[in-house]
């Protein structure tokens, strides 16, 4: 009997040592912000993010602090402990109070000798975002850090995630725990940077596709990683260039209000500088420096430098923090007494957002929108598949099929009205899309939008004429054949000169020269068709038309069937050649313009 109580008395003692605090009542983890679980705190980096509305405070102030997921991460947290503390004196109490703003999901907490100095979560559901208003002191410090202890299970969590450090106004002094200041001065590298570790101990964005810098002349390259103290970030970032190559970070996929950072060579020197854009603007250089440890290095017309700079820069305000996720932008342009052109490409985008101080990847991008992806696809499958098929079979198939009918119609004019009001419709789905993706006109396209424009209107009144077309007996019926031959011909040759536009603008651009090579190629292969079938036609029909009248009364019926059974064969199998060879061409294309 002894026994039994004996070990009860012993799990009692083990389960109190685990104890989860579900109900979010952890006073007693204030201190070290550990949650007594009996476990270590995970060592990956937190998937979760701590973010506050402004960076500087007065006396009395009010400040929101929120604790979210990262954008990247599908994930959750079910409790979770938000203090703030004297950044230069983290050992000390928490200090300030909070105010709740959502009593159902959180709780105030007393910390040390303040009630409401901390906030905790009431029930372990599973949360997203949770968020809280936090009171300066009379007497604050110069400087606060918020810190949160995250838990996503029993066996996982992050302990004392450092959040975002915000300032009282006019301070002066430097914290204690704060990174020192470093020497902003340069040096040139005598190797250049080297892909190894991309995935594995740090981020890397490439393009082409996991190119190496250190052997692809080719090669753009960023690079980044967080030191082992969780305090900077280190980048690296290369690529040919005749004058700068550039990074920013974003919160959407425009360019526009973005934390930039720019290597410029500087006449045979490299200059790294911060820089804000305003809207889509040219970068304002940055009056404060906050970068330090930088390195670069110029050969063969590529640009490399490196350079370090804090997670947060609380003073500085455009200067993004590094523990939230954003769009990576990837650009290069030209340098010219002292000032940043427009950089020469469409920029080279992450596919999604990622959170700086996050876990090692190889990222992914493209310097092509979507948006403008299938504006190419959808106009190139219009015109040089469906245009141009249902162009040769009204011209060189109408007596194929002369007793062959579709819902009451030859089949030949089925098979070309259909082809054309799907390319009507492609192109009017395509013609929007840019407009869409630019918001309105693009002034940076040149000629290309003009020239679509015409085509499209063109594609637009080819079908009115056909509603509106005269009956076969009709005297307007050779005027309407004229026109309706006219538009046509001439929408096909200004989409011809649309396509060659197209494969050129930056949003799109194609590789050169194997884009126009293509095209002329298609080209060639159409009037080649032509011609292989007008000569066919002419010499079919002069066999029939040079025969004698005495050959005419000996040319039997039979003859005549095999002659056309001759004609139907070649016309058919050249038709197949046809089709065959023009998907070809658009499947090349198509797949070039998803590789973007």
């Amino acid at each position: 009997m002894w026994r039994s109580y004996s070990v009860l008395a012993v799990l009692t003692g083990c389960v109190y040592t685990v104890l989860g605090y579900s109900n979010g009542k952890v006073s007693v983890a204030c201190g070290d912000m550990v949650p007594q679980h009996g476990y270590e705190p995970s060592q990956d980096p937190p998937p979760y993010i701590v973010t506050v509305d402004k960076s500087t405070f007065s006396p009395g102030d009010n400040i929101t602090v929120s604790l979210q997921v990262a954008s990247p991460y599908p994930t959750f947290f079910k409790g979770f402990l938000l203090e703030a503390w004297d950044a230069g004196k983290l050992d000390f109490p928490a200090i300030g109070v909070f105010i709740l703003t959502d009593p159902d999901e959180s709780q105030l907490l007393q910390c040390a000798h303040t009630q409401g100095s901390g906030v905790s979560h009431r029930r372990s559901t599973r949360k997203t975002h949770v968020q809280a208003v936090w009171k300066s002191p009379k007497n604050p410090p110069q400087r606060v850090q918020f810190l949160v202890t995250v838990v996503h299970g029993y066996k996982v969590y992050w302990v004392r995630i450092a959040g975002p450090v915000v300032s009282l106004r006019g301070a002066t002094a430097v914290p204690s725990t704060a990174v020192p200041a470093q020497t902003t001065s340069s040096t040139a590298l005598s190797t250049p940077f080297s892909s190894v570790g991309c995935g594995h101990t740090k981020s890397c964005l490439r393009d082409p596709v996991d190119c190496c810098p250190e052997s692809d002349p080719k090669c753009f390259f960023l690079s980044f990683i967080t030191d082992q103290e969780g305090r900077s970030v280190m980048f690296e970032l290369s690529g040919p260039a005749e004058g700068y190559m550039s990074f920013a970070l974003s919160l959407d996929k425009w360019m526009g209000n973005d934390d930039i950072y720019l290597c410029v060579n500087d006449g045979g020197t490299v200059t790294v500088s911060a820089a804000y854009a305003s809207g889509r603007t040219h970068p304002e250089l940055a009056t404060e420096e906050a970068l330090w440890g930088q390195a670069w290095r110029l050969a063969d017309g590529i640009i490399q430098c490196r350079f370090q700079r804090n997670i947060f820069l609380p003073r500085l305000e455009n200067r993004f923090n590094l523990n939230q996720s954003y769009f990576l932008f990837l650009a290069h342009g030209r340098y010219h007494q002292g000032l940043i052109h427009r950089h020469d490409r469409q920029p080279l985008i992450s596919t999604n957002q990622k959170m700086i101080t996050g876990r090692p990847e190889n990222l992914r991008g493209s310097r092509s929108p979507l948006l403008i992806k299938f504006h190419g696809v959808l106009m190139l499958t219009a015109w040089m598949w469906t245009v141009s098929t249902a162009v040769v079979i009204a011209r060189h198939y109408k007596h194929m099929w002369p007793d062959t009918t579709l819902l009451g119609q030859r089949l030949w004019f089925q098979l070309h009205r259909a082809m054309m009001l799907l390319a009507v419709i492609l192109t009017g789905v395509a013609f929007t899309l840019p407009f869409i993706y630019r918001r309105g006109w693009s002034k940076r396209a040149g000629s290309h939008p003009y020239v679509g424009c015409t085509v499209m209107a063109l594609s637009v009144i080819q079908p009115i004429m056909a509603v509106l077309r005269p009956a076969p007996e009709s005297p307007r019926r050779i005027l309407f054949s004229w026109m309706h031959f006219t538009a046509g011909s001439v929408g096909q040759i200004l989409a011809v000169v649309c396509v060659f536009l197209g494969a050129a603008q930056q949003a799109l651009l194609l590789p050169s020269p194997w884009s126009p090579a293509v095209l002329i190629g298609w080209l060639l292969w159409i009037i080649l068709t032509d011609l292989l079938l007008l000569t066919l036609s002419y010499r079919l029909s002069s066999r029939g038309n040079g025969n004698s009248d005495d050959k005419e009364n000996i040319l039997s019926a039979q003859l005549e069937r095999r002659q056309h059974g001759e004609i139907s064969k070649a016309k058919k199998m050249v038709l197949m050649v046809f089709l065959s060879g023009n998907t070809g061409f658009l499947t090349a294309f198509i797949k070039d313009i998803v590789s973007l």
